[in-house]
């Protein structure tokens, strides 16, 4: 069979055209030589071979690639002639090949790796800008732009930024914005945050000047860097999604997310790893509220219940609470005397602490005497490892500013919960009280507190852990049954000097007496965390006029918040690098934060043989007669015990 000569010609037409819709790489060479030329050309060919396949198809027109004379530290950039340019300074060591060998303080290392990042960069900014606008609306683009130029992104109107006319672009695309680092404000109706606060272990600080250098940045580590998906996982899951399509480089991940251990066991080495498949729930973890000014609307945290090594995915992991960590958004405090005004202004950094299960539930119940509901979220599996694997990235590179109205734990954690989870029904959803959030994910439908409507159920299966303050007012009616006291409530008991607690303890038989130092160990807990609120004001803040380092306690004092920083902004411990530590940088971790760890048990250590010559003679004093009061309850528990058979607790 025969094909008619003009559909042979008609074809041959369609696959040139076919094959010309993509990107062209157009070096203006006139003036270069044989050798520049050709190692031009394939750098450029270089280029191209890296780039997703749908961005180039998208990106369908000649671009222009020149080199010309720039500034010494500038390798490259989008020309105003909608072309490239690159540092004609750099052109000889490209041709004779010793930029490939030169290396540079840059991060990607060569001279031209630098120069291939640089191509990248400057594609990913066209690509950026040319948007897939209907043909009536090319007036509409070219007015934007030209808004764009006098105004800058911030001020353009919304149809100009993607809201109504045309498809987002990489760089406004609200997911992008919210793992980029600029979330959606909390109350402020889509409007972004102005500051990029996810400034540790960053590849390249230029991308924290705005939305359009941040993508520009990460396209080049996401085709250049193999590991970038394993540094970076979100932002590589992102891209990998948009042009989908991965990078053939890119290498298989290590198990196991790195995280610092911010708990108070010096003893233990901090560095830890999580496996997102080993998480079987994330919790709303909400702290009730009390009266002091940083807590009177509650805490927010999340609970990840990580199944014990060995057993398989199930609700029994709500038992393996030694297991279970805390994501806790907290002011880390530089003189740790919460002042109302500094945390109105934001003068307190926020970042995301890493705790152990176990002393969460002590700091709360036992110490601040707050109750703690343990709510399910309801996220799938994808939803649930991505929000871990997010958290884990927020804990190495976040380093935010802590407001008590705007930027609190409630308003940190709902962005967690939207960059990470990417839930639909979170993205319009506001709350900046603690308690105001679980309502709200409630209402959602985004979280399940039925959980808590048995309470004995709930207590037993670990949804609820309750204040030690109902048990402690159950042993103070114990007391009321059987002695004369005038107190009411148990915090008038424990609030009275312990000289005057003492002289009831020989009227009190067995049961009266076990009753006794249940309280006296709660009333000598409240001295020590009165005390420590005395060192923290007198010694670290400065404001009393006293010199922290006149002794060795207040010396250890210092170092030891010095030293703890650490445990909340655990990039301090690794130089070069950026994202999540891979398996190379473990071993330098082990060994720093053991080393710090080490430290801290030392000046611990110090500081408990030498705390008490710190505190004022009034709250020493104090704090002996209630520990002589524990001793004499001791010795007489004993002799009642001795005198009337097995001891029964009330």
């Amino acid at each position: 069979m025969s094909w008619p000569r003009t559909w042979l010609l008609g074809l041959a037409l369609l696959a040139s055209t076919c094959s010309q819709a993509e990107l062209r790489l157009q070096l203006a060479d006139a003036e270069l030589s044989p050798a520049e030329r050709q190692a031009s050309q394939q750098l450029l060919q270089d280029a191209l071979a890296a780039l997703p396949p749908r961005l180039k198809q998208q990106l369908d027109r000649r671009v222009s690639v020149r080199w010309r004379s720039l500034p010494a530290q500038v390798y490259g950039r989008a020309g105003r002639f909608s072309g490239i340019e690159l540092n004609a300074a750099l052109l000889p060591g490209l041709s004779d090949g010793s930029s490939a060998t030169t290396l540079t303080n840059r991060t990607h290392g060569s001279v031209r790796q630098e120069l291939l990042a640089t191509v990248l960069h400057e594609i990913t900014h066209l690509y950026d800008r040319a948007q897939l606008w209907p043909p009536e609306d090319r007036q509409l683009q070219r007015q934007c732009r030209q808004r764009e130029q006098s105004l800058g992104a911030v001020g353009l109107p919304d149809h100009c930024r993607g809201q109504t006319t045309r498809r987002f672009t990489l760089s406004d695309d609200p997911l992008l914005l919210d793992l980029a680092g600029w979330p959606q404000q909390v109350g402020r109706h889509g409007a972004r945050e102005p500051d990029n606060h996810q400034v540790a272990r960053s590849p390249d600080n230029y991308e924290l000047s705005n939305p359009r250098e941040f993508i520009a940045v990460n396209m080049e580590y996401f085709l250049l860097d193999p590991s970038y998906a394993c540094r970076r996982p979100s932002l590589a899951r992102y891209l990998s999604a948009h042009f989908a399509w991965t990078p053939a480089s890119q290498q298989p991940c290590a198990e196991g997310l790195a995280y610092l251990n911010a708990g108070r066991d010096f003893a233990r080495q901090p560095l830890g790893s999580i496996d997102p498949q080993r998480v079987y729930q994330v919790d709303y973890l909400l702290a009730e509220a009390n009266d002091a000014l940083a807590s009177r609307w509650g805490h927010s945290m999340l609970r990840l219940v990580i199944c014990a090594p060995g057993r398989p995915r199930g609700p029994d992991c709500r038992l393996d609470l030694q297991e279970h960590l805390v994501l806790s958004y907290r002011a880390f405090v530089g003189d740790v005397q919460l002042s109302s005004w500094d945390g109105l202004t934001g003068v307190y950094p926020s970042r995301l602490f890493v705790l152990p299960l176990e002393q969460v539930i002590e700091e709360y119940t036992k110490v601040e005497l707050r109750s703690l509901a343990s709510v399910p979220l309801k996220l799938d599996r994808v939803q649930l490892e991505q929000l871990v694997t997010r958290a884990a990235e927020q804990h190495w590179s976040y380093d935010g500013n802590y407001w008590f109205i705007s930027n609190n734990c409630a308003v940190e954690t709902l962005k967690l919960l939207r960059s990470g989870s990417q839930h639909p029904r979170l993205h319009a959803l506001d709350s900046i009280m603690p308690n105001g959030l679980l309502d709200t994910l409630v209402a959602r439908d985004l979280a399940d507190r039925n959980v808590l409507n048995d309470s004995a159920e709930a207590l037993r299966l670990g949804y609820r852990f309750d204040s030690f303050r109902d048990r402690y007012q159950a042993m103070f009616s114990v007391l009321q049954a059987q002695l004369p006291i005038e107190q009411t409530q148990v915090e008038d008991w424990l609030t009275q000097p312990a000289e005057k607690r003492q002289p009831w303890f020989d009227r009190a038989d067995l049961r009266t007496s076990a009753a006794l130092l249940l309280l006296e160990q709660a009333a000598l807990r409240r001295q020590l965390l009165l005390a420590q609120d005395e060192l923290k004001r007198r010694y670290l803040s400065g404001r009393d006029g006293v010199d922290p380092t006149v002794n060795k306690a207040g010396g250890a004092l210092q170092q030891i918040l010095a030293n703890s920083g650490f445990l909340s902004r655990p990039a301090e411990l690794l130089e070069g690098g950026y994202g999540l530590p891979q398996r190379a940088e473990w071993q330098r971790l082990e060994t720093e934060s053991q080393a710090r760890q080490q430290q801290l048990r030392q000046l611990s250590d110090n500081l408990d043989q030498e705390v008490r010559t710190l505190l004022e003679p009034a709250h020493l004093a104090e704090l002996q007669a209630t520990e002589a009061n524990l001793t004499q309850l001791g010795k007489h528990l004993r002799t009642l015990h001795k005198a009337g058979g097995g001891l029964q607790l009330p």
